[in-house]
């Protein structure tokens, strides 16, 4: 019997300060890398060809699940690992993914748990750890949704959901103007999908920014992260209010 194959695909804009730390922990051991970007402006397609020649571009940004699913159509091997430009595999990783293409299972997909830092600190609770996604399955079998953020993978009904042990490493924000800038796009595209069929106000986003923070420093146990737990609740509280808001202030603007 053949070997399945194993495609690493990624969707990028602007990603070369990460791109080449990324790719290497991949280079090698799998079989393609499909590359889809969004535009870049940066050295995001030089660094990608020194690893790929499946670098492809689609600039008409349909959100993100549909450009995972245009990135999908790219692959050709049996399986697909989704990786983000920002994200390391570790060897231990590494080895749980082998031996799952080499098993083989049927009607299976494999959830991975990434350790996220943040600022230049490992966040281990605040929410963020645990942090399980699926992002290892046969291309026939299961396909981002079509979300605008906070995309999902969605799965036929006769597929189960397994967990790998080896961990995902991601360097989610090096600075805070990173963060403002990444998360400026994700707060449009939410209020974007939801526009239309999702009422808010002032005090919708009160509760909601406050509940947030309850749940993020106090629940989740942020304050065992130290001022990094505090930094990132209040980032995320006042995200919240600005997503609510924005829902808010569409509404009012409409009326008129």
């Amino acid at each position: 019997m053949t070997k399945p194959t194993l495609a690493v695909a990624l969707i990028v804009k602007n990603e070369a300060k990460h791109l080449e730390a990324c790719l290497s922990t991949v280079q090698g051991w799998v079989d393609e890398i499909v590359i889809l970007d969004s535009g870049s402006t940066d050295h995001t397609e030089e660094i990608s060809r020194q690893f790929t020649d499946k670098f492809y571009v689609n600039s008409d940004w349909p959100g993100f699940g549909k450009q995972r699913q245009i990135a999908q159509s790219y692959v050709s091997s049996d399986y697909v690992l989704w990786l983000d430009a920002d994200e390391r595999v570790t060897p231990d990783l590494k080895k749980d993914i082998l031996d799952a293409i080499e098993k083989n299972e049927p009607n299976t997909a494999y959830k991975i748990n990434r350790l996220s830092d943040a600022f230049g600190k490992v966040i281990k609770h605040s929410g963020w750890s645990p942090d399980w996604v699926v992002r290892l399955y046969k291309v026939d079998e299961a396909a981002y949704n079509d979300s605008l953020v906070h995309e999902k993978v969605v799965c036929s009904s006769s597929v189960s959901i397994k967990p790998l042990k080896g961990r995902l490493l991601h360097f989610t924000y090096d600075n805070l103007h990173h963060y403002l800038n990444k998360t400026t796009s994700y707060l449009k595209a939410w209020t974007d999908e939801r526009e239309g069929n999702k009422k808010s106000g002032l005090s919708t986003a009160l509760m909601h920014a406050l509940s947030c923070f309850i749940k993020m420093y106090f629940l989740k146990r942020g304050f065992l992260d130290g001022k990094h737990g505090f930094i990132l609740a209040w980032l995320a509280t006042h995200s919240t209010f600005v997503k609510y808001i924005d829902l808010y202030l569409r509404e009012e603007a409409n009326k008129k």
